[in-house]
């Protein structure tokens, strides 16, 4: 220190500094201040990302009386969408993706109608800048919620890009270009992810869009091209159709990598029963755009080694996700990433460096879903600030894919029960079915299955459980809760259905695999 300061003026002035270099006024004198991050962090966390994940953990902590900020800033996508706070989810993900999901089930309803004694009169069109403005509005409303919710639990809030400048500083710079440095005595990385564009495809970054994009189109998609098989292009490709665009996807190799293969095949048997194109073993050359402003895709067939092209108003990439961690001046740190951008655990959120920590869509080995991320989130902070000593449990988390025909699953797949089991030690129960209410309307249940993965043992543990069907998610979160514990075969069979339901078929379900009879549901 250039000059001595009293040490009430030094906390005063420290409590409330942001600068790693700053000036003093002390008895009419200003004194030069040096490094008073040698002194005092100035939060017990700073969050860094505004998602699900890194919100619950801040809020968490500062029920628990500590002094928290959250930092969050949205890069533009390339095609230049942005959005408010609340991360992929509220803005560009689950929210918007079903409630357009919903918007084509309701149209799909429409047709269904007549046929139970409804006049409908009209033809049945989609005016698309009225939903997209009435879902836009939605997620504004839950922008601003969030921003007050933070407030009312007194979570500073930064909208700014926030990097290491070293293992316990950070530099927020603000969307003016103003800047302020940082401590902390934790740090939260939740920055979640972003999607990801073909490196060797001319065009692909210019010309196509991204889930980033889909929800906040000024125009119509028109006829659409959707690259990719992950489940975000399913459930887009799912609900363009539902909404009268006439959409193909093009698939590399396997649909709904990491789910149930033969779920996934029964989703894209249904796609394609109801009139979805799929492009198998295609993969994309380049896209160019022509004078009339259309996209020409250049495509080709991986198994014949054929090239085409075709035409489309709309190109969308869904090809994956990467985890946002570049540009946080991570190599500032001792924070390892793995070779795809993971943030390492070295335990249960916490990364190479013990007080910096991760959760969401950025950490290595976890699972991508805003649940799991707001549950690691508040569990993070209960153990940091709360002498808490609940972790995260990673296994048996439940999903959805909100495709046409959706997919709820809990547990693990039949390919990873047997890989882990040994296929003589797995006995696997299923059934078709057909939901009451596609009698009325005739409508074709060919791919409303039921499948239940147990263990070969006294009581079958069940290890997974799988619905294809009408509110897929609604039916499997209670399943899930029993799985948490210990459900078995014997406690399913034990229970009494809900009739007439779909979920009761999977409480009925005594038909194995193993046996090769035919599980199609006759009857009561």
């Amino acid at each position: 220190m250039a000059s001595s300061i009293c040490r009430m003026c030094l906390s005063k002035f420290v409590n409330n500094w942001q600068f790693s270099y700053g000036k003093v006024l002390h008895n009419s004198r200003t004194i030069k201040v040096r490094y008073f991050s040698d002194f005092k962090d100035q939060y017990d966390l700073v969050v860094i990302g505004g998602g699900s994940g890194g919100l619950a953990c801040s809020k968490q902590a500062a029920l628990l009386d500590k002094k928290v900020l959250v930092m969050d800033y949205v890069d533009p996508s390339p095609q230049g969408t942005k959005w408010g706070l609340g991360g992929t989810c509220v803005n560009v993900g689950c929210i918007p993706k079903k409630l357009m999901h919903h918007a084509s089930l309701v149209g799909d309803a429409v047709n269904d109608a007549s046929k139970y004694g409804w006049n409908v009169t009209r033809d049945k069109t989609v005016e698309w800048s009225v939903l997209v403005e009435a879902v836009q509005n939605y997620i504004k409303s839950l922008n601003w919620g969030h921003r007050v919710q933070l407030k009312d639990k007194n979570v500073e809030y930064l909208n700014a890009k926030g990097s290491f400048l070293d293992e316990n500083t950070i530099r927020a710079v603000m969307a003016n270009g103003k800047q302020k440095s940082i401590t902390a005595s934790n740090i939260v990385i939740a920055t979640g992810m972003r999607p990801r564009y073909p490196t060797d495809v001319p065009g692909a970054l210019e010309y196509a869009i991204s889930s980033d994009d889909i929800f906040t189109l000024k125009k119509p998609p028109g006829k659409t091209l959707v690259i990719g098989a992950s489940y975000v292009a399913l459930e887009s490709a799912g609900f363009l159709h539902g909404l009268g665009f006439p959409t193909s996807v093009m698939v590399r190799s396997i649909p709904l990598r990491g789910f149930d293969q033969q779920m996934a095949s029964f989703v894209t048997d249904h796609m394609e029963a109801i009139g979805i194109p799929f492009l198998w073993s295609c993969i994309p050359v380049c896209l160019e755009k022509n004078s009339n402003g259309k996209i020409v895709v250049t495509y080709k067939d991986t198994k014949t080694g054929f090239t085409f092209t075709d035409t489309y108003d709309t190109v969308m990439m869904a090809i994956g996700r990467s985890p946002s961690t570049s540009g946080l001046g991570l190599e500032n740190t001792g924070v390892d990433l793995n070779d795809k951008g993971y943030i390492i655990s070295t335990r249960n959120e916490r990364s190479t460096v013990k007080h910096i920590y991760a959760v969401g869509d950025v950490l290595e080995g976890g699972i991508e879903l805003t649940p799991v991320a707001i549950k690691a989130g508040r569990l993070l902070a209960r153990r940091l600030f709360d002498n808490k000593s609940d972790y995260m449990d990673y296994t048996k988390v439940p999903t959805t894919v909100f495709t046409p025909l959706e997919y709820g699953a809990v547990g693990l797949s039949e390919e990873a029960a047997i890989r882990r089991y040994g296929n003589d030690n797995i006995e696997v129960y299923h059934a078709f079915y057909k939901p009451l209410e596609y009698t009325i309307p005739e409508k074709s249940a060919d791919q409303c299955y039921i499948k239940v993965v147990c263990r070969r043992e006294e009581n079958e543990e069940v290890l997974g459980l799988h619905f294809l069907g009408p509110h897929a998610g609604e039916v499997v979160q209670g399943f899930a809760a029993a799985m948490r514990c210990g459900l078995t075969r014997s406690l399913l069979e034990s229970t009494v259905g809900i009739h007439p339901t779909s979920a009761e078929e999977i409480v009925r379900i005594h038909i194995t695999k193993r046996s090769g009879i035919d599980p199609t549901v006759t009857g009561c």
